[in-house]
């Protein structure tokens, strides 16, 4: 990019040139590791991967060697070994290595010493005194599950976050601001030796000094197996083992059930149990399903467990449209369902029994007595509060479930009163084996963090999956779906979702955070009219997306849980009988028919005091996942893509990157649904004071003069993915628009961000295929499709991340313009014989 106009300013790496491949790669790869990975220590929703927030912290500030250096060669060889570090960098496996991190906090203080006409210090530790004391912290105004906090103080720098819901803001104190203050801490308990802990067997065995969070790791292993000791003593009775075959006994992991309803034939009038399958395992080897058998006396219906090898298809009873009886085969609609669960008439019925056995499940028919023990009355102290009328994301809400408790059985509210009851009593018997009360005080929230995670896995919305006969969370999408059919953990098994399940997650995340490194902090704010930025931070965020997701409506799910065990530790975070909903920065439809222009100005409200409190000095980093889709305001259409690019040019940002970063990962219970793929780091610079006006002559002739070289940039030297340099190309575009404070017609019209976007991607096009110049979007979409994909078919969310760069939206090229199909997570674009007449080809 050497023939651009020089920046008034050093540029960062991101302003350049990334390895986008390397850590789009890394982050998606990301989705699919577990054990110790943040995003296990407590549920939050749309989490950026911690390789693309390592990459795009890192990137923003470390100077690009043309900052520095004249010379082509060198600042590509410079520039290849940053890559190479970067490359490093991301790797989940790489993520504590000292001897890479102090690297890579070598060259952020080389930078940082530079800006300053210093020279930076080389001892690690006098490095990361360096970061704290001379960098310009980072900081996240909506920092949600604590992704971009905690990989900030990975880096060695001062992390800042603030966020509006508190579950999150009690994520990220979780991830960055306890483990410091007892880093390199021995652990209170008893059991373990104040010198440290034994690694390794036999002749390799030796001693490890408690380093970083181990310590406190540790203790919340010691305090949860004291959980479970006293759980088990005061309901242990309620969890009885199956009777074997042969007289033994096995350890249940799971009962499970199937609700009922009356069936609407008179006739009939049995119990009916709905279910979406009757195949309760599909897992090779261990195929099952239940058998109903209707007693017509009783008008019951119960089952038996029988194996099965043949055709394992989904066999159901109940659909959206509505269940059919197994005894008489009447038919009931959606709308009577809905209405016998209103009226209190909807029931359960247990289906089967699922044990530990000698490596493979057991599965059992239910028995009387496995049937009455569950049958427990709800406990006193559970939670009494009602979920928000506007809680549409909540399935159940159509099935007259009013408050947040009726999710879960009286089994489950058992037990997890029970846990919880216990919170107080552990953190007494902390402070008895010598810990001080900020310690005890630490260990109980990572115990109310895992007592979240089992009631996410303990409700009657959790799922059974089939394939690999294990229990899954209630959250398996960002919503809570009706169930028909549902497992019932036991908290007490050894094997899926039991309470020390949750503890060893709880724990190995914990074990591996930065805990020795810069001490972190988080705010409860709402940022569009609070941001916690003294001292001109560098910004680096990801805000929600219009109405993407409800996170309040669904974090009440946790939050009353987490209230009783912790509003005495931190009062003001729970002060609130649930989680604030009507500050909430999103587009929900409890804002009514203003709900999107709401969210565009409370969003660009944000931005503007972002934009007058970040650092002059780096540039700002915005992620970017929205569905794309168009929208008419007032007789104008836009999509979110171009209201978000507006909202950030008319906060006083010069757009000057736009990096395409994998954030989801395909499968699951997402495999086949269309879903977004990738975010969209916007990089931006405070506008210089002094830009004036352009016209739009000035504006196309300087596009056409800079961007070719940026493009032989991004071709010819970064190597990045067809289907990312499309938008990729789109910030050296955008910076050429917003340096101006407008720009607009000889008539005085504004050029919007619709039309410079438009001319950006001619450009890019002439650039690339003389030919195709002329195209309008939709064509450009589609020859570049057919260029990476030929006649087959591609994911959806690469066809998504395509779509953004050109400002076009799938949905309608599908259905307005029939020019591709687009469904079940794929994309295909029609042959010429499939399109309807009149509509446009590609011939």
């Amino acid at each position: 990019m050497t023939s651009q106009p020089p920046a008034p300013y050093p540029r960062k790496l991101i302003e350049v040139d990334l390895p986008l491949n390397i850590i789009n790669a890394e982050a998606a790869r990301e989705k699919s590791i577990r054990h110790g990975h943040p995003s296990t220590l407590h549920l939050w929703w749309a989490r950026r991967p911690l390789a693309a927030c390592r990459a795009v912290l890192f990137a923003s500030l470390v100077d690009d060697p043309s900052a520095y250096l004249t010379d082509t060669e060198e600042i590509a060889i410079e520039r290849a070994k940053l890559h190479e570090l970067l490359g490093r960098l991301v790797k989940w496996e790489n993520s504590n290595d000292p001897n890479l991190l102090t690297e890579a906090r070598r060259h952020i203080a080389d930078s940082v010493a530079r800006s300053r006409k210093e020279t930076a210090p080389t001892d690690p530790a006098a490095v990361l005194d360096y970061l704290n004391r001379q960098a310009q912290p980072i900081y996240d105004p909506f920092c949600g599950g604590g992704s971009i906090p905690l990989e900030a103080q990975r880096l060695g720098l001062r992390a800042v976050g603030s966020d509006l819901n508190p579950v999150a803001v009690l994520i990220t104190k979780a991830l960055i601001e306890l483990p410091p203050k007892f880093a390199n801490r021995p652990p209170a308990n008893p059991d373990a030796d104040p010198m440290g802990f034994t690694v390794g067997k036999g002749k390799q065995a030796r001693q490890v000094p408690w380093r970083g969070a181990a310590g406190l790791a540790a203790d919340i292993r010691y305090y949860g197996r004291k959980m479970r000791e006293l759980a088990w003593d005061k309901i242990g009775h309620l969890y009885p083992t199956a009777q074997l075959p042969d007289g033994g006994e096995a350890t249940v992991i799971a009962w499970l059930w199937a609700r009922t309803i009356p069936c609407p034939n008179p006739a009939c009038g049995i119990a009916m149990p709905m279910l979406k399958t009757f195949h309760i395992s599909s897992k090779s080897g261990n195929q099952c399903w239940i058998k109903p058998a209707v007693d017509s006396k009783s008008k019951s219906v119960s089952f038996t467990v029988q194996n099965y090898r043949g055709d394992l298809s989904a066999e159901s009873n109940v659909d959206r449209n509505g269940a059919t009886c197994v005894a008489c085969g009447n038919t009931a609609p959606l709308e009577y369902v809905r209405g016998q669960a209103r009226n209190g008439n909807i029931g359960e019925r247990m289906t089967a029994m699922v044990a530990e056995g000698d490596r493979k499940r057991l599965f059992f028919s239910p028995t009387e007595e496995h049937i009455k023990v569950a049958n427990v009355e709800k406990p006193n102290n559970c939670p009494t509060q009602k979920m928000p009328a506007s809680a549409y994301k909540v399935s159940g809400r159509g099935y007259g479930i009013t408050e947040w408790q009726e999710l879960f059985t009286n089994r489950q509210l058992t037990a997890l009163t029970t846990f919880s009851d216990l919170i107080p009593l552990i953190g007494n018997l902390a402070m008895q084996d010598g810990a001080d009360q900020e310690y005890a005080n630490a260990v109980q929230t990572y115990l109310a963090l895992a007592i979240g995670r089992l009631a996410n896995s303990c409700s009657s919305f959790s799922i059974w999956e089939r394939s690999s006969n294990k229990v899954a969370g209630t959250f398996a999408r960002q919503a809570v779906p009706m169930v028909w059919d549902y497992p019932e953990s036991n908290p007490f098994c050894t094997q899926t979702q039991n309470w020390m399940a949750q503890i060893e997650w709880v724990a190995q995340v914990v074990d591996r955070l930065p805990a020795d490194v810069n001490t972190g902090i988080v705010h409860q704010a709402d940022a569009s009219n609070t941001i916690h930025a003294k001292s001109g931070p560098v910004i680096v965020t990801d805000p929600p997306y219009y109405d993407n997701i409800s996170y309040a409506e669904l974090s009440d799910y946790f939050y009353v849980w987490l209230r009783p065990l912790l509003r005495d530790i931190y009062p003001d975070l729970f002060s609130g009988i649930l989680v604030p909903i009507q500050e909430e920065m999103i587009a929900a439809p409890r804002f009514g028919r203003d709900a999107r222009r709401r969210f565009e100005q409370l969003l660009s409200q944000t931005l503007q005091l972002i934009r007058e409190r970040c650092s002059p000095d780096f540039p700002s980093s915005i992620f970017y996942a929205y569905k794309q889709q168009e929208e008419s305001v007032d007789g104008k259409t836009s999509t979110g893509w171009e209201t978000m690019l507006t909202a950030v040019i008319e906060a006083g940002f010069q757009v000057v990157g736009t990096w395409p970063m994998r954030t989801e990962r395909a499968g699951g219970v997402k495999a086949n649904v269309n879903v977004l793929a990738s975010s969209i780091v916007l990089v931006c610079r405070p506008r210089m004071a002094e830009a004036g006006l352009a016209t739009r002559r000035q504006f196309l002739d300087e596009l056409a003069r800079e961007l070719p070289p940026a493009l032989d940039q991004l071709t010819r030297q970064s190597h990045i993915a067809p289907v990312d340099l499309a938008q990729a190309a789109i910030g050296p575009g955008m910076q050429v628009y917003s340096r101006y404070s407008r720009v607009e017609t000889l008539g005085g019209e504004p050029v919007t961000v619709r039309d410079a976007l438009t001319a950006i991607n001619a450009a890019i096009a002439e650039y690339d295929r003389q030919e195709s110049g002329e195209l309008d979007a939709e064509s450009r979409f589609c020859l570049a499709w057919l260029y990476g994909n030929g006649s087959g078919a591609g994911n959806y969310g690469e066809a998504l991340t395509l779509a953004t760069a050109h400002n076009v939206v799938i949905d309608q090229l599908r259905d307005r313009h029939r020019l591709l199909t687009a469904g079940e997570g794929v994309v295909r674009l029609l042959p010429l014989s499939g399109f309807a007449p009149g509509q446009p080809s590609l011939s």
